[in-house]
């Protein structure tokens, strides 16, 4: 406050209203003025530095932005477009490729064009790698022209038998050893 401020005094409290409403506004107008933005408030324009925006009536970008805005304009920024459609690809395998493809493969990993397809069984790799054109194309329908290049199909995983008492140094495997 300043020297020049009149102080309002509270009114007597015998000479209130019964509901105590005229008090409480005395109250509150008396604290108003005591605090740090209320003694903003009443400065002089000259009293501010000046600015190069002030905010208005009109909406401008210090207002609040809506959230999917804010995320489309951050996912733009950092270029996770083809990532965050390829993930969504991942989620929605089975509705593009079909149940009975997607019971028996599953995406693994999509990098540079590339998609990694995994397969429960060598027969589906063969029948996944026969599909792949169509496929590639109907990805490329979802996720726009040219994301999906190249899809690689790998076949079920199987033990390796580059370890362990039956192996042979530069061997080529069991072979007939299953009779």
């Amino acid at each position: 406050m300043s020297p020049d401020d009149p102080v309002e005094t509270p009114p007597d409290p015998a000479d209130h209203d019964p509901d105590g409403l005229d008090l409480a506004r005395s109250l509150t107008r008396a604290t108003a003025r005591s605090t740090p933005a209320a003694r903003k408030r009443t400065r002089r324009k000259t009293d501010f530095p000046t600015r190069g925006r002030v905010s208005g009536a009109h909406p401008d970008d210090r207002d609040p932005q809506l959230l999917d805005a804010t995320l489309g304009r951050l996912v733009s920024e950092h270029g996770w477009e083809v990532d965050l459609r390829v993930q969504g690809v991942f989620g929605r395998w089975e509705e593009l490729v079909g149940g009975e493809v997607a019971q028996h493969c599953t995406p693994e990993s999509f990098d540079d064009g590339r998609l990694v397809v995994r397969t429960d069984s060598t027969a589906w790799a063969t029948q996944l790698r026969l599909l792949a054109p169509t496929v590639v194309r109907r990805l490329n329908e979802e996720l726009g022209h040219g994301t999906v290049t190249l899809i690689e199909v790998l076949g079920p995983h199987l033990p390796t038998w580059k370890k362990g008492p039956r192996s042979v140094r530069d061997g080529r495997g069991p072979r007939d050893t299953y009779g």
